[in-house]
């Protein structure tokens, strides 16, 4: 059984983030996921820049990681309950005027990694400035390339940003797993575009032997100003090689504590054994 969580984790910019932090810890180490995918992960332009990096895979051309980073004190903490994770990061943008935002990657099992600047500027003071991070590993000993993204709403870029992250991964030759925050509802227009990808993806919610949950967001927002309706946003898509056992809302209250302005969604699967391949 292969394990995963993806999360938009507000990190600083929430009330009591180093508690929720904590609580986030405390959440991976009793599910034990193989991979976690967070975004919005932060650090603050003007910090301290750290030297103990557990762990850490650098991608060219990214910030150096300081003390504050929100993903490198989970990693920490992390390690020392005596969970090791190899990890990423890749930066989007300046967020909030002063932090480093980007998305990062957790795995158990080695990881070889990239980014895919998905967005049409290239722009670090622009919010419209979006990366993917590519991480491939193994899983359950077979290789699998794990996508974290984090993209724009339908009218302020997301059809572009799927075009060309589309066209950077139709030409990866092994599985996908696509996570994070798309920023398009289930059943609405872009979600439907990723679902006619000539990626061939099936969507973790929608083909789950057990489901839990509908939304990942509230009513207002960061990013869904004035809005009144409760949407999930934050999916899982697999290539069609994949068995997807439970697809599961958490940090809803419920099983784990709420940390974030979105809930997050976990994913329990497994590799579909070889005769059973579409």
């Amino acid at each position: 059984m292969i394990k995963l969580l993806t999360l938009n984790t507000h990190s600083w910019m929430e009330a009591n983030a180093l508690k929720k932090l904590f609580d986030l810890a405390e959440h991976i180490l009793a599910e034990n996921y193989d991979v976690i995918c967070l975004q919005e992960i932060n650090q603050l332009i003007e910090s301290e820049l750290a030297i103990d990096l557990p762990g850490y895979q650098a991608i060219v051309g990214t910030p150096a990681i300081h003390k504050d980073h929100f993903a490198l004190l989970l990693v920490h903490y992390l390690k020392k309950r005596g969970q090791h994770y190899y990890w990423s990061w890749a930066y989007n943008h300046i967020g909030y005027g002063i932090y480093h935002e980007g998305v990062a990657v957790l795995s158990k099992q080695p990881i070889e990694v990239s980014d895919v600047l998905v967005s049409a500027m290239d722009d670090e003071t622009d919010y419209h400035t979006r990366r993917s991070l590519v991480a491939k590993t193994k899983l359950a000993g077979q290789e699998v390339a794990i996508v974290n993204v984090h993209l724009s709403w339908l009218d302020k870029g997301f059809l572009g940003e799927w075009q060309r992250l589309e066209q950077k991964l139709l030409a990866l030759d092994c599985p996908l797993m696509l996570m994070g925050d798309f920023n398009n509802p289930t059943d609405k227009k872009g979600y439907q575009v990723i679902l006619d990808s000539p990626l061939n993806l099936q969507d973790s919610h929608k083909v789950a032997d057990q489901v839990f949950g509908d939304h990942s967001i509230v009513a207002d927002i960061d990013g869904w100003e004035d809005n009144k309706d409760a949407f999930k946003v934050d999916h899982v898509f697999t290539s069609k090689d994949f068995v997807i056992q439970s697809s599961k809302i958490t940090f809803e209250g419920g099983d784990a504590p709420v940390v974030s302005d979105h809930y997050g969604l976990g994913v329990e699967l497994e590799w579909v054994k070889d005769n059973q391949r579409p």
